[in-house]
Parts: C-alpha cells; sequence; structure tokens
C-alpha cells in the first residue's frame, strides 16, 4: 500500500480533491491517501496554509515506519504515482525535487520514515524549528526527477508527471492563463462526471421500485 499524505486548506476543497482523484486514477498500485487536516493533528502551527508546518509529522504520522509521500495541495498528478515510490533509496532521509528555489523542496517530498534523522520530527519539534522547509533537519537529501515537480509559471512548460501550480490553481482568474489550465480544468470535469442514473441503477435490483414510484406519481399529477 502506498501511503501518500496531501496538505490540506478548507479554503479550497476542490483542489485537494482534483489532487487525490489524479493520483488515484493514474496509480498502478494501491494507495492509501490521507488529508493532513490540522485540527485532527497533534499540532496548531500554521503559516500560510494550514498545512505549511503539519508536513513534516508525516514520519510521525507512520511511526516512523516505512515510506510515505506527501504533496501540497496545488497540485495535478499527471502520471502513476508508484514510479516515486520505486526510486526509494534507503540511504536516504528524503527524496525531492531539487528546484533553484529551495523552499519548494518540502512541496513534494518522499519520507523514508524510518530513517533515524526523521525522528528529529516530532509534533514539537515541528512546532518551533526553523529551516524545516529547506530540509534543515538531515543532509541524506535524494534527488526526484525534475519531472515530479514542475513549478507552472517558473519552469520551462514541458510534459511533467507532476504540476505544481504554485502561484494560484488554475481556477482562479488572476492564475488561469500561467499555464497547465487545460490540463487541470479537464480533471475537474472527469472528477465530477456522473453518468446517467438509468445507466448507472438500471439493471440494479432497486430500479424496478424506483420506476414504480415516478410512474404512480406522474399519474396523480392533476392536469391543468
Amino acid at each position: 500500500m502506498l501511503r501518500v499524505f496531501i496538505g490540506y486548506d478548507p479554503r479550497q476543497p476542490v483542489a485537494y480533491n482534483v489532487l487525490q482523484f489524479s493520483l488515484m486514477r493514474r496509480s498502478t498500485r494501491p494507495v492509501a491517501i490521507t488529508p493532513l487536516v490540522i485540527q485532527q493533528l497533534p499540532m496548531k502551527r500554521m503559516g500560510l496554509t494550514p498545512f505549511t508546518y503539519s508536513r513534516f509529522l508525516v514520519p510521525q504520522l507512520c511511526n516512523y515506519e516505512g515510506w510515505a509521500l506527501f504533496l501540497d495541495l496545488d497540485m495535478l498528478v499527471q502520471g502513476d504515482i508508484a514510479e516515486i515510490f520505486d526510486l526509494a533509496d534507503e540511504n536516504q532521509a528524503v527524496m525531492v525535487v531539487k528546484s533553484n528555489a529551495r523552499f519548494e523542496w518540502a512541496s513534494v517530498i518522499l519520507f523514508n520514515c524510518g530513517h533515524p534523522d526523521n525522528r528529529r520530527l516530532t509534533s514539537e519539534y515541528v512546532e518551533t524549528a526553523e529551516g524545516l522547509h529547506g530540509i534543515g533537519w538531515t543532509d541524506k537529501i535524494g534527488t526526484l526527477p525534475a519531472e515530479w515537480n514542475h513549478l507552472v509559471m517558473y519552469d520551462q512548460p514541458k510534459p511533467a508527471k507532476l504540476l505544481h501550480y504554485t502561484a494560484g490553481m488554475p481556477c482562479f482568474p488572476e492564475t488561469k492563463d500561467l499555464g497547465y489550465a487545460d490540463e487541470w480544468t479537464k480533471e475537474l470535469k472527469q472528477m465530477t462526471m456522473i453518468v446517467p442514473w438509468a445507466q448507472l441503477m438500471g439493471n440494479s435490483v432497486h430500479a424496478k421500485p424506483v420506476l414504480e414510484r415516478l410512474a404512480k406519481a406522474k399519474e396523480q399529477k392533476p392536469t391543468i
């Protein structure tokens, strides 16, 4: 089971659902997706978002065992997330895409939860520690391919397996023209799609009583 934690912000529930949908439907292996909801966690420190610091609790939430992936909320997965886990290097405490903007390293983190360095990441430590977003608690930092954290607007347009709308989602007028808006919008439409009731339930045991009820209601409807 692949463990994936996504930062959650109640101001952007659509963004969360598009991301988890895109991740789930392209994975070739079972995935357990957990939103980091601040009021459910053993810490209260927040920054620009509720998950600014809670991301660093992932090893503790996994009982310091195995591997787990953290993703920022404002993303779209276009590849098989299992590929990231296949890159896991037991010698590293974490693995990230090492972009020029070091503070973005923490937006996609593959945690080796059992690594000794990650035992520093307790809820008490995360509440007050500085330098977390620069991965300052360890020097065992492995490298993930750049295609797994493509910074929209900052990186040159090219095919990517994970799009990071770090300046804002395409649903905002201010950022709808920064690039890769069509990909996100198509994913949103796919996520909210549903087939007609008859196609979904027409052959079920529930179809007959539902259709009978509708027919009866039609017969009883007064005519004008």
